[in-house]
């Protein structure tokens, strides 16, 4: 026990044998940390559009932010204000990335960070898109493989300015509680380590534990997730063995403000109820600060810990819009952070901003989007009106991914093709913006979609799966879409949406297990009852040919249900799918109108007993 006479009497004799070393640290002046957050980049090389402090700032006042180059000069400045500092990441530095980077493997957002000069960061749930191998490549660097041989759009750096082969992260992603099933060893370090003026600050890195949950499984096989707290809490005694008492954990998870305004620098309703707030209670009381992400949401936060003592709780609301400065005092003689001081900052590239694009950046960006242009800007089809990835209604229907599962059925209907009747996409794999009717900086016209926009949309590159389902199993699926019901996850409820003709209700105020009815088919001459009125399952055993996507038919987002389904056949990749859907409206073929499919005789696809407006767990759509 560390009694206060204890302590004495080890300062003490410690003090008598240097007490030149002792007087001068208790008159040492604090040291000054600077650290430098931002989570969830997403490899937005480009400005992904204009922003504010806060959701009261009218439209025509937000300017436009982010973009690789004016990340690296706010960096910059932001160093340049103190004399130690260093750049750290909360995860989901790639994957669901634009066209820009995705079509180069994501090399780009790595090329990229390298130059705003991040030094660690956690590995998000997006890391794991690709698998881990393909992980250990981007930290590793060298050129990917396809066929044995250097993909064509690998390692384009003597085009655009950058190192051939490629580089790889000269930063360090941490993962300490993502270890090998077999041999439990981290998959890479648990955490890093920076001396500042002689005191070490250790960052700890990890990911959400529900990842496995969210992302494709074959992407984590082979690995287990732990607790975070607790991984957390373990490493304490290693860290302050090797003299380290400064530590901030970099972790993706996070929650939401519940205030109106959710300004970038408040912390409305305390993120009450969310994950982080749920880490955060259980952490050890040396932490110091923790810089999160995940749910693309900016807070600027004083949590209690473990003891209940408030320390630092940030986040930025994804895509370089902004960073996060924490202003760490640390005492030099206890190594000890005796302060911490956070502010969220908007990366205003506009002109009275003072801050101008830094121009090496801004060249590798060029190269790329040079290298992509022709790609990006070429027109698909055309849309009547915007779709939306906004759960539209308390029903949770959701226009541009009941225009994507209607692509999908598209792709699969024909016998060769594995004979689909319907099709099922995951909300959470539709990606911001939707589709929008308003032309582009392509200039591709008013309605016109581009591949570019298209892939924002759908950016995972999943394959379309096609598989035999009984009516049981469909019932069962469209059950577990409810939180903690038959193995989905207690946090979240999420619905897919269903292709043209495919109808259900839902009543929430029912028991798990319970809350389905009105099932029914349209096959193209009659409509079929797959479940009642009551619930009741009819022809229990009649099997119906179904496609999603890879990732729900291996039972991501809690979609145990589908991993049962058999006589599986591949298809073609989701964006292909809906390119050549697409096609199909493209002029002098009338444009895509929303709610017109025929099969749907004029009603909507999702229906909710009761009158809410509330769609539930609709502000987390699997960031």
């Amino acid at each position: 026990m560390n009694t206060p006479f204890k302590m004495a009497l080890v300062a003490a004799l410690v003090c008598a044998g240097v007490v030149t070393a002792c007087g001068g640290n208790s008159a040492a002046s604090p040291v000054t940390v600077r650290v430098i957050g931002l989570n969830d980049y997403h490899g937005n090389l480009e400005s992904p559009g204009t922003y504010g402090s806060n959701t009261g700032i009218l439209a025509a006042n937000r300017p436009a932010v982010g973009g690789a180059d004016i990340l690296a000069s706010y960096v910059a400045k932001l160093k340049k204000e103190v004399p130690h500092a260093v750049v750290v990441g909360a995860g989901d530095l790639i994957g669901a990335t634009p066209l820009v980077s995705s079509l180069f493997f994501d090399e780009p957002s790595v090329e990229t960070l390298n130059r705003i000069g991040l030094e660690f960061s956690s590995v998000g749930n997006h890391e794991f898109d690709k698998g881990s191998t393909e992980l250990l490549r981007l930290q590793n660097g060298g050129c990917k493989q396809t066929a044995g041989a250097n993909d064509p759009n690998s390692c384009k750096g003597a085009t655009v300015g950058t190192p051939v082969p490629f580089e790889g992260a000269k930063f360090k992603w941490l993962s300490a509680n993502v270890v090998s099933a077999s041999n439990g060893k981290t998959l890479l370090p648990a955490y890093g380590v920076k001396e500042f003026a002689g005191v070490k600050v250790a960052f700890i890195g990890m990911t959400l534990q529900a990842t496995p949950g969210i992302v494709t499984p074959t992407g984590v096989a082979g690995l287990e997730f732990r607790e975070e707290a607790a991984t957390v809490n373990a490493l304490i005694p290693e860290l302050r063995a090797a003299g380290i008492e400064s530590i901030v954990v970099l972790v993706h998870q996070g929650g939401f403000q519940t205030g109106s305004l959710s300004d970038i620098n408040a912390c409305e309703g305390n993120l009450a109820g969310s994950e982080i707030a749920s880490i955060v209670s259980r952490l050890d009381d040396a932490v110091d600060l923790v810089i999160s992400g995940h749910t693309h949401a900016a807070y600027n936060c004083k949590l209690p810990n473990v003891t209940g003592r408030k320390i630092a709780v940030t986040s930025t609301p994804a895509f370089g819009r902004v960073l996060t400065a924490v202003d760490l005092s640390i005492d030099p003689g206890t190594r000890d952070v005796t302060a911490a001081s956070a502010t969220n900052v908007l990366t205003s590239r506009a002109a009275d901003s003072g801050v101008l694009a830094d121009a090496a950046v801004t060249k590798i960006v060029d190269g790329y989007k040079a290298l992509v242009s022709p790609i990006a800007s070429r027109v698909l089809g055309s849309i009547s009106a915007t779709l939306g990835n906004a759960r539209s209604d308390g029903a949770c229907n959701m226009s541009a991914g009941e225009l994507i599962a209607d692509s999908q059925l598209n792709a699969t209907q024909h016998a060769s093709f594995g004979g689909a009747v319907l099709a099922f996409m995951n909300g959470g794999g539709v990606r911001s913006p939707g589709f929008t009717y308003a032309s582009s900086a392509a200039g591709e016209g008013d309605g016109n979609v581009t591949y570019g926009e298209a892939f924002t949309v759908q950016p995972f590159g999943n394959s379309l799966v096609t598989m035999t389902l009984t009516t049981t199993d469909i019932k069962d699926f469209l059950e577990e879409q409810f939180a903690g019901c038959k193995g989905q996850g207690a946090a979240t409820t999420r619905f897919a949406l269903p292709s043209a003709g495919f109808k259900y209700t839902w009543d929430g105020a029912q028991a798990c297990g319970a809350r389905i009815s009105n099932v029914t088919l349209n096959n193209g001459s009659t409509t079929e009852t797959l479940v009642d009125a009551t619930g009741a399952v009819q022809n229990p055993t009649k099997t119906y040919r179904v496609t999603v996507n890879n990732f729900m038919a291996d039972g991501g987002d809690g979609y145990s249900t589908l991993k049962k389904g058999t006589n599986r056949l591949g298809g073609a990749q989701d964006i292909d799918a809906l390119t050549a859907y697409l096609a199909g409206f493209k002029a002098p073929q009338p444009a895509y109108i929303p709610g017109s499919n025929p099969a749907d005789a004029g009603s909507k696809r999702i229906n909710r007993v009761g009158g809410s407006s509330t769609c539930p767990g609709a502000a987390n759509t699997n960031p």
